[in-house]
């Protein structure tokens, strides 16, 4: 089949009028004008009864939808996919991917229907796609379905690290099914409507780039360049220049991740995606108490994706999208591994600024010395030793620049406080080059330190609730105090301690 090239709707901002459709959806599917290859064309299969849990009417207002329709059983029908606006063209994408470091050449949406895009109120392109909607023929063995658990961690994480300014995919709606999926139990099935800048990941071009269709890797590499990054378009070089865009958008948000505890959890070529927003939220959690080889993930038995790894994981992830794109960068295969080397080996570099700057505003470090990293450093040793919780010992610092009184606070999250008390000194001393008012500096951190997490023994415990009971309220309360996570809120205090020891929950699952 001939290739087709992108027009010029597949650029992030569009302009002129946009047809009204069923829930103002005002549809403009570009992906859906690429070739056919890329997709199979598909509706999502309809289920039994559906019911709305939550809409979420903030991001309806950001995406120009009609919210008094949708949340409503009209609205459910269409979250639940048994019902199509108008407008629509559902398609499964198709991709491949590296898994835990092995590669599957066939992956694909297998549980996911992209039903099209809408352009936001902001003039931005945005996919609108079901999740757990049914069989797709990249379903291979799995029937297609989400259990209603991971249905509300994405709903909850998602929406959870966009308030902590992530990049990040959005939860518009979730329902349940009124059917059951079979996992290691019967248990009752749910479907998220999530909303992305695109779904498309390192492992769409690995999909064409496998099968050595390079005119495919040409075409998509310039659907990307129009919706994502149309300043590049005109470059003789755009290809090597669509690859350092991508590589500096995933160094900001691996640093961004670090900053804040966060731990993916399954951090494969699939669950890369190339706007660099985090995509996928299966086994992710927050850490509690600080330490780098933290992992929840039940299928990471070796720690690949652990905390500490996730800054390596993603050069790795980064060199798999290089492979792709080598044919298109130089005719002369090793001038085109050099020049993508080149820009693969800035990484590293990339990363620790972002990670850098983060961090010394953690601290409340508004100028840049010699001497800061290594008191970056320190801390998070002192911490590792101490099994001081991440985000408390961050948050308590605020408090700490005004106040030496608020030392005791912070030296009560260490369990062993000689590294804390010698460093204390230390930050203060440091604190003192700054320019800034101390109440300026406290205020400053409290930006960039939240008060709440999604605390994971808090997930489980409304995800407990919800499929073992029929009770949301957990779960509307979780979404709430999580919607203003820097806000200092004394009514919220129950949602900013760690777990207990009866508690703790260490181990997390996908789903599928």
């Amino acid at each position: 089949m001939p290739s087709t090239s992108p027009d010029s709707a597949a650029a992030d901002t569009v302009t002129g009028p946009l047809a009204t459709t069923t829930g103002g959806f005002a549809f403009d599917n570009s992906y859906a004008r690429l070739p056919e290859r890329f997709y199979a064309r598909m509706p999502p299969e309809p289920v039994a009864a559906p019911r709305l849990i939550r809409f979420n009417h903030a991001l309806a207002a950001e995406l120009g939808l009609d919210a008094a329709a949708l949340d409503s059983p009209e609205g459910a029908e269409i979250f639940a996919g048994n019902r199509m606006p108008q407008g629509a063209e559902p398609l499964a994408m198709a991709y491949a991917g590296h898994q835990f470091g092995h590669y599957t050449p066939q992956l694909g949406d297998g549980r996911a229907i992209l039903l099209g895009e809408v352009i936001d109120r902001a003039g931005q392109r945005r996919d609108i796609q079901l999740k757990g909607s049914g069989r797709t023929p990249f379903s291979r063995q799995g029937d297609g379905r989400a259990a209603l658990g991971p249905v509300l961690r994405e709903y909850v994480m998602s929406e959870a690290m966009h308030a902590l300014g992530v990049p990040t995919t959005r939860a518009l709606a979730a329902v349940t099914t009124g059917e059951q999926v079979v996992r290691d139990a019967f248990l009752p099935g749910g479907i998220v409507t999530r909303v992305a800048s695109s779904h498309i990941r390192v492992g769409t071009f690995q999909y064409f780039a496998a099968h050595g269709d390079h005119e495919a890797v040409a075409t998509l590499a310039d659907h990307v360049i129009a919706r994502h990054f149309p300043e590049i378009g005109g470059m003789p070089d755009r290809y090597l220049a669509l690859y350092e865009q991508v590589l500096e958008r995933q160094a900001a948000l691996v640093a961004h991740w670090m900053s804040l505890g966060f731990i993916h959890g399954v951090m494969n070529t699939d669950n890369m995606a190339i706007s660099g927003e985090t995509i996928d939220y299966g086994p992710c959690a927050f850490m509690d108490a600080y330490d780098p080889a933290t992992k929840f993930s039940f299928v990471d038995e070796y720690g690949r994706y652990a905390y500490v790894n996730q800054p390596r994981i993603a050069p790795w992830n980064l060199a798999r999208l290089a492979e792709a794109l080598l044919p298109h960068v130089d005719a002369d295969t090793e001038r085109g591994i050099a020049r993508l080397g080149e820009i693969l080996g800035t990484f590293p570099e990339r990363y620790r600024l972002h990670w850098r700057a983060h961090m010394r505003a953690k601290i409340g470090l508004d100028r840049e010395e010699d001497g800061d990293d290594a008191l970056i450093e320190d801390l998070l040793d002192a911490m590792h030793q101490g099994g001081a919780d991440f985000t408390l010992t961050f948050r308590n610092l605020a408090d700490a620049v005004l106040d030496d009184g608020a030392d005791e606070a912070i030296r009560d999250l260490f369990t062993l406080g000689d590294a804390i008390r010698a460093w204390l000194p230390r930050w203060r001393a440091r604190l003192a080059h700054e320019a800034r008012p101390p109440g300026d500096t406290a205020t400053a951190m409290r930006g960039v330190n939240p008060f709440v997490i999604p605390r994971n023994h808090r997930v489980e415990a409304m995800i407990d609730a919800a499929v073992t009971h029929d009770d949301f309220g957990p779960f509307d309360t979780l979404n709430d105090v999580l919607a203003e996570p820097f806000a200092d809120k004394p009514q919220h205090a129950a949602f900013q301690a760690p777990p207990l020891a009866h508690e703790r929950v260490t181990l997390t699952f996908c789903g599928t």
